[in-house]
């Protein structure tokens, strides 16, 4: 209990002080740096789309926060009952002036007392708003929308699509990586058909299938051990296995990784299950050494993905495959989906291209799946800020080839602050109720990360013969986790188990 003797009052505040001013000072330090950053990146601020004005600013200020180490600073607030500033992404500059405020008046200085809740608010709200752009309407039940990417069973099975809608699919994914535009335009035509006869919307998106790598033709699977050797090779027909004098050869014909090698950085296979390590590099070939195999030998076949989560490969964003089926995604999609964003100069391209067509008006979602692409996050999301809308995609399967398994958590959590912090959608993907889809039974660690998945705006399923089944249960644990969680934040709704009387 606070004492009533005013001299015992001040010599508690007076013990405070100086805790009191070195806070603030500190505080104060982190608001000039994001001042400091935001001239940084002056021309990039100009250039964002009028709507994504506030956003970008409040990411410049959440970046500038987040270059300081806060740990001693959040345990002092905590201990003087103040925010603590771990929710702070999406109105970063009115939780620092608000804290200060605070500070200020218990150190007996300070002037008029200033509410924030409209900032507060406006975070919010302008999150909301760019999501309901991408993303389309907020559904009835839940704020979290569901994609499904489709099979290609869809062109000729309209009733899938009525059920997958029912269910609770928001959002179509078509990959333009398999199929035709032929198939692409009957499942285009199945999704229109099927919104109107529901009485739902749903967003279109298109994947391009970008710059991935993938081993080119084997006459049969090679089986490789740690220790072997293994050449890659852009020039050779087909790959073949090791002779009594010459290592496995495989085949990549994308120039782009040729020059782009260094020795002593890792080359992946099949999604990370083979690893290697680059010990030579010529004008054509990289020679590499196993580092990592089954005991018993992998097998590498065919058109399996290739991952050089160190290298500075000098890739194209955008293919010139993908530029081809960019004619028809202008014309039927909602959203384009570009894979494998890695430089801010690969978004300036898509924007360039989607201008070209006269769909500039088109969502773009960024496809984060490359060690590269997360570093240079950031950057990303200001250059996809310079059309609206635009959104995130979280591919956890590349990206935890690319940065460890280890990592995979913790990268997937930078994600989402960052672009809550541009009010920025984002979808959360990858192997989310993947048995449930497949198989019909879910595993228990995958329910868990479908409840973890609600702190994104959108949640994606794979395709499967169980996956109407697997879109009702998704939409019923997103509906059940709103209850409890919003974004990082716990909400505190009474617990069952509380009633002991």
């Amino acid at each position: 209990m606070q004492s009533s003797d005013p001299a015992i009052r001040f010599r508690a505040m007076s013990a405070v002080q100086p805790q009191l001013e070195a806070l603030i000072d500190q505080l104060d330090t982190i608001r000039s740096h994001a001042e400091s950053l935001k001239q940084q990146f002056a021309e990039h601020l100009q250039h964002v789309h009028p709507n994504f004005a506030d956003s970008a600013h409040n990411l410049i200020d959440y970046l500038a926060l987040r270059q300081f180490d806060l740990r001693e600073i959040q345990e002092q607030l905590s201990g003087l009952g103040l925010s603590s500033l771990g929710r702070t992404e999406a109105h970063t500059m009115a939780s620092l002036n608000a804290v200060v405020q605070v500070l200020e008046r218990l150190a007996g200085s300070g002037g008029e007392v200033v509410s924030f809740a409209d900032d507060y608010a406006r975070g919010r709200d302008l999150l909301t708003a760019h999501t309901e752009v991408l993303l389309g309407p907020r559904p009835a039940t839940r704020a979290t929308r569901i994609m499904v990417t489709l099979p290609s069973e869809a062109e000729g099975d309209y009733r899938l699509l009525c059920a997958l809608i029912r269910a609770g699919m928001n959002c179509a994914r078509i990959n333009c990586v398999h199929d035709s535009e032929t198939v692409w335009e009957r499942m285009v035509g199945n999704i229109r058909r099927a919104e109107r006869e529901v009485g739902r919307a749903c967003r279109i998106l298109m994947d391009l299938g970008g710059p991935k790598l993938r081993t080119g033709p084997l006459a049969e699977p090679l089986t490789l051990r740690k220790g072997e050797g293994l050449v890659l090779c852009r020039d050779a027909e087909e790959g073949r296995s090791a002779c009594e004098d010459s290592p496995a050869r495989v085949v990549c014909a994308v120039s782009g990784i040729y020059g782009g090698v260094q020795v002593g950085e890792a080359v992946l296979f099949d999604d990370g299950k083979i690893e290697s390590v680059v010990r030579g590099v010529a004008q054509d070939e990289i020679q590499l050494e196993i580092t990592r195999a089954d005991d018993k030998g992998s097998r590498l076949a065919a058109d399996k993905g290739i991952n050089f989560p160190e290298s500075r490969l000098k890739l194209r964003g955008l293919s010139e495959q993908d530029l081809e089926h960019l004619d028809f995604v202008a014309r039927r999609a909602d959203i384009v989906g570009m894979s494998f964003a890695n430089e801010p100069e690969d978004v300036f391209a898509l924007q360039a291209a989607l201008g070209e067509r006269g769909a500039g008006h088109l969502g773009i979602l960024l496809k984060i799946e490359t060690r590269r692409g997360f570093e240079q996050l950031p950057r990303l999301i200001l250059a996809a800020m310079r059309s609206y809308p635009a959104g995130v995609m979280i591919a956890r399967g590349d990206l935890a080839v690319e940065c460890g398994w280890e990592r995979t958590a913790e990268v997937q959590e930078e994600i989402l602050w960052l672009c809550e912090a541009g009010h920025m959608p984002v979808v959360w993907a990858t192997q989310v109720l993947e048995k449930l889809a497949k198989k019909g039974l879910p595993s228990r660690a995958e329910i868990t990360d479908a409840a973890m998945s609600q702190r994104a705006e959108c949640v994606m399923l794979n395709k499967g013969p169980h996956i109407v089944e697997a879109v009702h249960s998704l939409a019923d644990i997103l509906c059940r986790m709103q209850e409890h969680q919003h974004k990082k934040t716990a909400t505190l709704r009474s617990l069952k188990v509380s009633n002991l009387v």
